[in-house]
């Protein structure tokens, strides 16, 4: 089968529209980006002392790299086994639509939103900072790594969350399940952010890229995991996975 970017765009349309009316989705998409964005701000606008700034900026900005994790791992998890409860799966697992589209179409509609909500929190707060905030956060926080990490790392994060949590839901039998798996599965790629938020390392630009590519090999890894266990049959007939 001829893979076909109209049937790919139909499947992430057809998710968009399906996450609009599922309440617990909606929420965590509105109340999680706001949490994360009142603590960063009020953090930042406390912090004045040189010795605190450091510590305090690498904590605000990783702070705003969850988003790009939890809210993605909420709406993957929920991809296969929330439709698969709601008996919308088996219709779309009957069509011509192939697993590469089907996955890459739940992917898209997952990663969108997630990157353009971190994105858009991202660029509240270094606003705010640069019109409200103390001179020593604001020289720590207009940054060229600052941007770049947020900038590179929130697709990245959102990619490997979303992968995992489609491969969880995949073999899950159970929504709530499957969301808790998939975020708990995802939150160790914070580990490389935090690097650099926390400045362990020397921020750089080319420390930057170099982790990027560490997130994009994972992002790699995580489609082949996704791809691998979804066994389209088995969601057809509802038998149930095998170890």
């Amino acid at each position: 089968m001829t893979f076909s970017f109209a049937r790919l765009a139909a499947v992430a349309v057809k998710e968009l529209r399906e996450l609009r009316r599922n309440r617990f989705i909606v929420a965590t998409m509105v109340v999680l980006p706001v949490i994360f964005l009142i603590v960063p701000i009020s953090d930042l606008f406390r912090t004045a002392a040189p010795a605190a700034e450091r510590a305090q900026v690498g904590v605000s900005l990783l702070l705003l790299l969850i988003v790009p994790v939890v809210v993605p791992a909420a709406i993957a998890a929920y991809s296969i086994v929330g439709e698969r409860e709601q008996g919308t799966l088996e219709p779309v697992l009957t069509t011509p639509v192939s697993r590469e589209e089907l996955l890459l179409g739940k992917a898209l509609a997952a990663i969108l939103p997630a990157v353009g909500i971190a994105y858009l929190l991202f660029a509240i707060v270094v606003v705010v900072v640069r019109i409200g905030a103390g001179q020593v956060v604001v020289s720590a926080v207009w940054q060229a790594p600052n941007f770049l990490a947020q900038a590179l790392f929130a697709p990245l994060l959102a990619g490997w969350s979303i992968w995992v949590g489609i491969a969880i839901s995949a073999r899950s039998s159970d929504v709530r399940v499957a969301q808790q798996l998939g975020t708990l599965a995802s939150l160790p790629a914070l580990g490389v952010t935090a690097l650099i938020s926390f400045k362990v390392l020397q921020p750089s630009i080319a420390l930057a890229v170099i982790l990027a590519a560490i997130l994009a090999a994972l992002n790699a890894i995580g489609w082949r995991l996704a791809t691998a266990v979804f066994d389209r049959e088995r969601l057809i007939t509802g038998a149930q996975p095998g170890r």
